[in-house]
């Protein structure tokens, strides 16, 4: 009966029976059971991946329901990581899925990745893809790489040696991660929900070619790819040897738990009737850290506009006004840089982000 389920891969010429088997074998571990997550999860589950882990602490919102097609309008509310097994085990009772429901950090990434033989990243913030780059790599773990941003889509398999002994990682391409909101995520930026299927599926394609050793895989590769002209190019990757990597897990903890760095951050959230009320207050600087771009504009005479993008240039200069208020669309950019002002100016100056952002307060504006 399994024969049937997969006969039509099977009966392709370059991968067959011994091909189906080493995907029976496999375990994978997919990060993020969203955009990219929720198409990876299902094809690998129809290919006939014999074990597939899911993390994912999240639950179900309805602004997921126009890319994370697993679910549905009855799921609102519940984890993903349990609807997305219920529905990954209706698709194709012969597999075995693992969950995993909680937030990848520094103390636990090593005990879980250790399980699984490929790791499929399908998150959508710098710190935990650093993080996993990192673990990866110290762990000698095969790691797939997607990511999305505006109508454009990148892949790539890393931590794999070459047919020339090469290895490459996400810090050969990015060595330094971008300040803490500088890089808009899709609820900043916006996304087609078409275009984490488009990626999502490619990455669980890439990992059906890396464990059944079919085709050649993007080792070393980064495809990348544009929706709105249906344009793609592939970069060889090479060797960028300007940082480290961690050794140990002391050096991971390190690294990622941010114990080197003793300054205190200080800063408040503040809802939009404070923001009315403050902003009349002497001495007070309301700066906006969203892109140029971004709609609504506000009064640049009363709001500076210093995108998260210009942000390190800005963190050079001195603000004279003893009260700082940092605005963004969602309220997450503007508490990454209320951070680095804090970290910067301690109890010297008063520093403040609008929770919720403009589209919660856009009244207020």
């Amino acid at each position: 009966m399994e024969d049937e389920r997969y006969h039509r891969q099977i009966i392709l010429e370059g991968f067959g029976p011994i091909a189906q088997q080493k995907l029976a074998k496999a375990k994978v571990l997919v990060v993020g059971a969203g955009g990219l997550g929720c198409p990876a999860l299902q094809y690998l589950a129809a290919a006939g991946i014999g074990l597939i882990g899911i993390i994912d602490n999240d639950t179900v919102a309805l602004s997921n329901l126009h890319r994370q097609i697993l679910y549905t309008s009855d799921d609102l509310g519940q984890l993903k990581v349990v609807v997305a097994k219920q529905r990954l085990q209706l698709m194709n009772p012969g597999i075995e899925v693992v969950i995993h429901p909680l937030r990848l950090n520094a103390q636990n990434i090593l005990q879980i990745l250790e399980s699984y033989d490929v790791i499929l990243d399908g998150t959508d913030n710098f710190d935990t893809r650093y993080l996993i780059n990192d673990a990866c790599a110290l762990l000698k773990k095969p790691l797939v790489f997607a990511a999305v941003s505006g109508f454009e889509g990148q892949l790539s398999i890393f931590n794999v040696t070459d047919d020339q002994g090469i290895r490459t990682n996400y810090r050969d391409l990015f060595p330094v991660p971008p300040l803490p909101g500088e890089v808009p995520n899709c609820a900043d930026n916006g996304v087609l929900g078409v275009l984490p299927g488009i990626i999502g599926t490619m990455a669980a394609s890439e990992t059906i070619k890396f464990i059944s050793n079919t085709g050649k895989p993007l080792i070393n590769k980064l495809l990348h790819y544009n929706l709105l002209n249906n344009q793609q190019y592939e970069l060889k990757i090479s060797p960028a040897r300007d940082y480290e990597l961690p050794q140990t897990e002391a050096e991971l903890l390190n690294k990622h738990t941010g114990s080197l760095n003793t300054t205190e951050e200080t800063y408040s959230e503040i809802t939009g009737t404070d923001l009315q009320r403050m902003q009349e207050e002497p001495s007070t600087i309301l700066i906006d850290v969203r892109e140029r771009h971004e709609q609504p504009g506000l009064n640049t005479t009363v709001f500076r506009q210093t995108p998260m993008s210009e942000f390190r240039q800005f963190m050079e200069t001195d603000i004279e006004e003893n009260n700082i208020i940092v605005i963004c669309q969602h309220g997450i950019r503007s508490a990454a840089a209320a951070k680095e002002l804090s970290r910067k100016y301690g109890n010297t100056k008063n520093i403040f982000s609008l929770k919720g952002g403009i589209v919660k307060w856009y009244a207020y504006f």
